[in-house]
């Protein structure tokens, strides 16, 4: 479903009437349309499944036999998204991903590509790592996969009980880094 800018700029422009100013003033005059250009960019990811992203960025290397239960890791990927209880920025994001090739590789662009687009929706951190894991797991056909992440949400440093230096650290395991604790351990390791 493509995102409908038209709609979304007679929605902003009624946001600036409620809020009490005047949208054909001149510096709010042509803010609809950009707000409408901008969701159309930070929610790109939207327009996507998780499986049509997974065959977007599924372009894999066969890797040689004996490099199969070695740890690919793209650790520090920054995203940006937004909530969906406030519509709130979660920013200052860092995205882990790591995962045991099954024969096969993806490039490791397609993997910040796979954080990036999947960020880009109306999300959860929860949701995010577990699409993320979903995706590359979908993209790279191995079952173990992790994804770790850590933010700041401007719903909690901006508003509310406005506390900005508080972050959130979410976790995704699955196949054996849900079950190896030392696989784990050693993924964790490497975050420090």
């Amino acid at each position: 479903m493509a995102i409908d800018q038209e709609a979304i700029k007679e929605h902003i422009r009624g946001i600036l009437v409620a809020l009490g100013d005047d949208p054909d003033r001149e510096g709010l005059r042509e803010t609809p349309d950009r707000v409408a250009r901008m969701y159309a960019e930070v929610f790109e990811g939207m327009n996507y499944t998780n499986d049509e992203i997974a065959q977007m960025y599924a372009k894999s290397f066969e890797v040689p036999e004996e490099g199969n239960n070695d740890m690919v890791v793209v650790k520090d990927i920054e995203v940006f998204s937004y909530c969906e209880h406030h519509m709130a920025l979660m920013y200052d994001m860092k995205v882990t991903v790591a995962y045991i090739p099954n024969q096969r590789v993806i490039g490791l662009s397609k993997i910040a590509r796979i954080a990036d687009m999947v960020a880009k929706r109306l999300q959860l951190q929860e949701r995010i790592g577990t699409d993320i894991a979903d995706v590359i797991s979908k993209a790279t056909g191995s079952d173990d996969v992790a994804v770790y992440i850590e933010g700041n949400h401007s719903c909690m440093t901006a508003r509310g009980i406005k506390k900005p230096s508080a972050k959130t650290v979410t976790t995704t395991f699955r196949g054996r880094f849900e079950t190896d604790l030392t696989l784990q351990n050693k993924l964790l390791l490497m975050l420090k």
